[in-house]
C-alpha cells in the first residue's frame, strides 16, 4: 500500500539527532476538510520551512492521528502536499511508520512489541462491549466506515442528556479499566466526517494512544519535552498536547477543547503550527 505512494511524495532524511519534535494532529489540524486555495499555499509555506529545518537538523516531524494509513495518503494525494513527514503514528498511535529516505514504510520495532506484548485482543473489547449492554444498557455503534484494526476498536455513543451522559462514559471508563484496555472519548466533530451529537469511543492497547506516542517518540531520540512542539484542534489531542512544553491548538479547533486548554495558535490549520514554529525556533526554543 505505501510502494503506489513513494515516489508521489518527497521523503525527508531520517534525523539521527534532532534537535526538536513536531508532532501533529492530521484532521481538522494538519489537513483541512474544506481545502481552500489559500490552505493550499499555507501547506507551501510550511513543507518548505519543514524540508530546510530538517536538512539543518533542526527538527523532525509526524503526524498522529486516529484516521488509518491508507486514509491520511488518500487525503495527501488530494490534498496536493509535496512531502512526507518523518513519521505516521496512526490509529490512534498504536501504528508507528516511517516515511523517510532511508526507512520507508518500516514500522518502528520497539514500539511493535509493546503492542504484541499488551495482551490487547478482539475478543476482550467483544466482552467488555456485551457486558456494557447487559448491566449498564449502553449500547455502543460501530464505526462501520473506519473499519477495526488490530490495536484499534471504534464505536459511537449516541448523547441523550447531560446527566446520563456523564454517568455513562464514568461506566465505560470503569469497565475498560477493568478489562485492562485503555479507552479514548470524546465529542465527536462533523468537520472531520463524523455524525452530530455522539461521542468516539475508542478502545486501544493500555500504554499506548497520542500522548504515549509522544513520550515514546521523545525517548528514542533523546528529545526533552521543552523542545518538542504538539497540535491539536479537539479533546482527543489534549493529553498530546499536555506531554510537551509547547503544546498548541489551532485557532479553528472546537470550542470545548478551547475551554480546556490555555494554548491557542493564531491562525488555523497549517497557517497557526508555522506561526508557532516560527516564532519559537527563530527565538531558540
Amino acid at each position: 500500500m505505501l510502494s503506489e505512494y513513494k515516489d508521489g511524495f518527497i521523503q525527508l532524511e531520517h534525523p539521527v539527532k534532532p534537535k526538536h519534535i513536531v508532532f501533529c494532529d492530521f484532521d481538522e489540524t494538519y489537513f483541512p476538510h474544506v481545502l481552500l486555495e489559500e490552505h493550499r499555499r499555507e501547506l507551501e509555506e510550511l513543507e518548505a520551512f519543514i524540508e530546510r529545518k530538517s536538512r539543518e537538523g533542526e527538527l523532525m516531524i509526524g503526524w498522529v492521528s486516529g484516521s488509518k494509513l491508507e486514509d491520511i495518503l488518500r487525503k495527501m494525494s488530494g490534498g496536493k502536499f509535496r512531502i512526507f513527514p518523518h513519521f505516521i503514528a496512526s490509529d490512534l498511535g498504536t501504528e508507528l511508520t516511517y516515511v523517510t529516505r532511508e526507512r520507508y514504510g518500516m514500522r518502528d520495532e520497539h514500539w511493535d512489541r509493546r503492542l504484541e506484548s499488551s495482551g490487547f485482543s478482539e475478543e476482550t473489547v467483544k466482552s467488555l462491549i456485551g457486558e456494557l449492554s447487559q448491566e449498564y444498557g449502553v449500547d455502543l455503534t460501530p464505526q462501520t466506515q473506519l473499519g477495526n484494526s488490530r490495536f484499534k476498536w471504534n464505536f459511537y455513543y449516541r448523547q441523550r442528556d447531560p446527566m446520563t451522559d456523564l454517568h455513562t462514559i464514568k461506566h465505560i471508563r470503569d469497565l475498560a479499566g477493568r478489562y485492562r484496555v485503555d479507552v479514548n472519548i470524546n465529542r465527536c466533530n462533523p468537520l472531520a466526517g463524523d455524525p452530530e451529537d455522539c461521542y468516539d469511543v475508542d478502545f486501544i492497547p493500555l500504554g499506548t494512544g497520542k500522548a504515549e506516542i509522544v513520550r515514546f517518540m521523545l525517548e528514542r531520540y533523546g528529545v526533552q519535552p521543552e523542545h518538542a512542539f504538539a497540535f491539536g484542534d479537539s479533546g482527543n489531542d489534549l493529553h498530546m498536547l499536555r506531554a510537551v512544553r509547547h503544546g498548541y491548538l489551532v485557532h479553528n479547533a472546537t470550542e470545548e477543547a478551547k475551554g480546556l486548554h490555555p494554548l491557542v495558535s493564531e491562525g488555523a490549520y497549517v497557517k497557526g503550527i508555522l506561526h508557532v514554529l516560527k516564532e519559537h525556533l527563530q527565538a531558540g526554543a
